[in-house]
Parts: structure tokens; sequence; C-alpha cells
């Protein structure tokens, strides 16, 4: 069952998207994300970006831990639907944008500058040194199966394995 951890809607369900192959991030891996966000000052009325957003768990704990708005991007139609549901579920559709589409297509689209992005894609994802680039965020927060090294331009915060995540914090030089 997947919950939102903290914060102003702190124990609210979330739908997960039937019959899709998807791997929310765990409530382990989500409480030390956001408590090295927090600390770090980075969520407080944050414009907060979810890429590859799923059931759209990631950006709704940012929004309940005090970031002023999240925009998801998801392409799935399974995960659209849950997505909405968990944004009307948590009454944050004011504070919410969903773009639908492909995260690599829709990134140049997005317009305007984000505080944080969280990038939780497929584990095998390969391209995260174009998307890294495209993005427009002070900081990312990226899960994945294996280390990623975010490139020029970025610095590692924090990098740790949870299982078989590893999650790597990293802000824009």
């Amino acid at each position: 069952m997947l919950r939102v951890i903290a914060g102003e809607v702190r124990g609210r369900r979330l739908r997960v998207p039937e019959g899709m192959d998807l791997r929310p991030s765990t409530s382990r891996v989500r409480e030390a994300v956001f408590n090295s966000l927090h600390s770090q000052g980075w969520l407080q009325d944050a414009d907060a970006l979810d890429l590859f957003a799923g059931s759209g768990a990631l950006g709704l704990e940012a929004v309940s831990r005090g970031a002023a708005s999240a925009t998801f991007v998801e392409s799935a139609r399974p995960a659209l639907a849950a997505l909405r549901a968990n944004i009307g579920a948590t009454g944050f559709g004011d504070r919410c944008r969903v773009v639908p589409g492909d995260v690599m297509e829709e990134l140049p689209r997005l317009g305007g500058h984000f505080d944080v992005a969280l990038c939780d894609p497929p584990y095998g994802f390969d391209a995260w040194e174009e998307l890294l680039l495209e993005l427009s965020a002070k900081v990312v927060v990226v899960e994945s199966d294996r280390a990623v090294e975010p490139g020029p331009g970025w610095d590692v915060v924090k990098q740790r394995r949870y299982a078989g995540t590893v999650v790597v914090i990293a802000r824009r030089r």
C-alpha cells in the first residue's frame, strides 16, 4: 500500500495503477529523500517537477511537505488515471499540473525553471546524460538501479543505496 509519508496530508492512501509494471519508490526511500531535501531547505515553497511520475507519489510528497507546486510528466494512461485520482484525493489540484507525454519529448516544452526535479524512471533507463543536460532545475533527485553520474554542471550532495535502489541528490553548480 502506498501512502503519503509526512506533511499536510500525511497517511493519505495513494492509488497505484493496476496492470502496469511500476516500481513505486518505497516508503523508506521516499522518507530518506524528503528528509534530506527538507534539511537543506530545498522544499519550502519550491516548484517541484516529478518526471516519470507514475502514481505521483514523489511530487505529492513534495507538495505535502511544503512545495508550492508540482508538475507531473507521465505517458502511460493507467498511470495518468491514478495520478489524477491521487491529486484529487489529496486536494492539491490547485497546486498540481499534469503533462501527459514522454518525458524526453516534453522536457524541452515544459518552460520555466524548477527548484527540485524528482526523476524515477523505469530501471534500465539510459538517457541520463541527455535528461540532465536538458533539465532546468536547481536540485535533482535521481532514483535508479545503479549509480548515476550527473555530469558537468552538477555537484553530488548525497548518494546512497537502499537495497536495489540507488539515490543520487545533486545540486546545479
